[in-house]
């Protein structure tokens, strides 16, 4: 199991973790019989899972199933499952548990089950595996009983149509309950010291490497920052300005003030899509980091701001709809790009009402006229700074795409530079702190002269801790934001 996260059953023909290499073999794969060497079969879907009289382990059976048979995002498919089959109250809180928290385990739960296993994960069926991995979270880390565990998780089994693998299900997750969490943790971690706190944590090793390099002298932090990445976030909302404020966002929702952003509110709990300032479009879900880096773009001094802003990156849409409210009030207009249409069509919609125009082009060439005196590049990235909202995203990202990431990045970048006015301000932003896609990039336009950079402190909404600059960095066990970054640049 090279870096700790790879089954150590011997006869492994591939180097990915099982559960990067399920989600590879698409929907096809999971529904058909497949040939193995030895002869053997995997096993196949026989219909929808007949119920066990458990929704909420139904439902995490579900998503997690899902996630690994079809790449579905769990914080789309949960939500859609929960209200489908009406599941509220402790069913839908124990549900979300055990899926997302199955999820974010998924590296250390497959070591669990590889080490206990007779068969190799990537010959076990989809559902099985499901299955396997929901019970093994039950029994590392909640309070829930190993009977409860291992039997629901068999029930599921056999519910799938797989009533064959019940004993080895079975088996499996009884070997598993003979030693505690912490002793599995000791004995599958890596050897190194990154790549046993990365284990503890569960995060990919190169993950952990990378939140170090971006925390630098302070990676005595990483220990916190992983945990951090772990933990459920607290849901922002934007009190949209010009239509309500923060404080009477606050009163009508019963929560409490942000922090930093003038516009955030912390909601504790509850169905945000319910409020009624969301419904109205008076308000809506945006972390507090992105209102901090949208209301920078506002707020830097530029000389002879003639109000034509530009968004070059606008999907999928929060950052051009906070930006457009405060042009209406500046009376500036915005331009909003989109390569994607639909993901254009969904900003029309965010935006509706304001001044702000789609344009559904790509935006290293979006063919617009230069002379921009603000503009946004929140550009697409690796979005490890954003691991704690999409539970399975650090098992299935790769380190691999940072290179391309890095390169589009830079084009994006130099469009920005080439479509902004003499003086004019471009702010760089990332939902990362990976050092590639953050510093690495703007170094690279420094480079090549024409712009400055400004110590974007100072338009950080107060926020302390934030690095050595001129750059900004948010975390989360920080300052409970995503883990986001932005640089302010203006062209010379």
């Amino acid at each position: 199991m090279s870096g700790g996260f790879r089954s150590r059953s011997a006869g492994r023909r591939e180097d990915k973790p099982a559960h990067q290499r399920n989600r590879k073999q698409g929907r096809g794969a999971a529904q058909q019989p497949r040939k193995q060497s030895g002869g053997r079969q995997r096993y196949t879907v026989k219909g929808r899972p007949a119920s066990i009289g458990d929704p909420a382990r139904e439902t995490a059976f579900e998503v997690v199933l899902r996630v690994a048979r079809d790449d579905a995002f769990a914080n789309l498919t949960l939500p859609g499952i929960l209200r489908e089959r009406k599941i509220t109250g402790r069913d839908a809180a124990f549900a979300t548990e055990l899926a997302y928290g199955t999820l974010r385990s998924l590296g250390v739960l497959d070591a669990v089950i590889a080490k206990n296993s007779s068969r190799e994960l990537e010959r076990i069926a989809p559902e099985v595996l499901a299955a396997l991995r929901l019970g093994a979270y039950q029994l590392l880390y909640t309070r829930v009983g190993d009977h409860a565990a291992v039997d629901t998780s068999v029930r599921l089994v056999e519910s799938a149509g797989h009533e064959k693998a019940k004993g080895f299900a079975n088996g499996v997750l009884r070997s598993i309950a003979r030693a505690p969490a912490d002793e599995w943790l000791r004995t599958l971690a890596p050897d190194s010291e990154l790549g046993a706190l990365a284990f503890t944590h569960a995060h990919p090793e190169w993950i952990a490497r990378s939140f170090a390099e971006a925390l630098g002298d302070k990676r005595n932090e990483l220990e916190a920052a992983l945990e951090a990445d772990s933990a459920r976030p607290v849901v922002h909302l934007v009190a949209r300005p010009g239509e309500i404020s923060a404080e009477e966002l606050a009163l009508s929702t019963g929560s409490e003030q942000g922090k930093y952003s003038p516009y955030a509110v912390y909601l504790p709990e509850g169905d945000p899509g319910q409020l009624e300032p969301v419904r109205e479009g008076l308000a809506a879900v945006q972390d507090e980091g992105s209102q901090i880096i949208a209301r920078a773009v506002t707020e830097v001094p530029v000389e002879q701001d003639q109000g034509r802003w530009l968004d070059l990156c606008a999907g999928p849409g929060g950052k051009a709809a906070l930006i457009g409210a405060i042009a209406a009030i500046d009376a500036a207009a915005v331009d909003a790009v989109e390569v994607s249409p639909h993901r254009a069509e969904l900003i029309s919609k965010t935006v509706r009402g304001l001044p702000v125009t789609v344009h559904t082009a790509d935006g290293r060439d979006p063919k617009l006229e230069p002379g921009y005196d603000r503009i946004l590049v929140d550009a697409p990235c690796s979005g490890l700074g954003a691991l704690r909202r999409r539970p399975e995203a650090r098992w299935t990202k790769s380190e691999d795409d940072i290179a391309e990431l890095t390169q589009l990045q830079e084009e994006l970048l130099q469009s920005a530079v080439n479509l902004a006015k003499p003086g004019g301000v471009v702010v760089y932003s990332t939902c990362s702190p990976d050092v590639r896609e953050t510093r690495g990039v703007v170094e690279k336009l420094l480079a090549k002269g024409g712009v400055e950079e400004l110590d974007a402190r100072q338009w950080a909404a107060g926020m302390e801790d934030v690095g050595e600059g001129p750059s900004v960095q948010m975390w989360p066990h920080r300052h409970g934001t995503d883990a986001m970054f932005f640089a302010v640049l203006r062209k010379s």
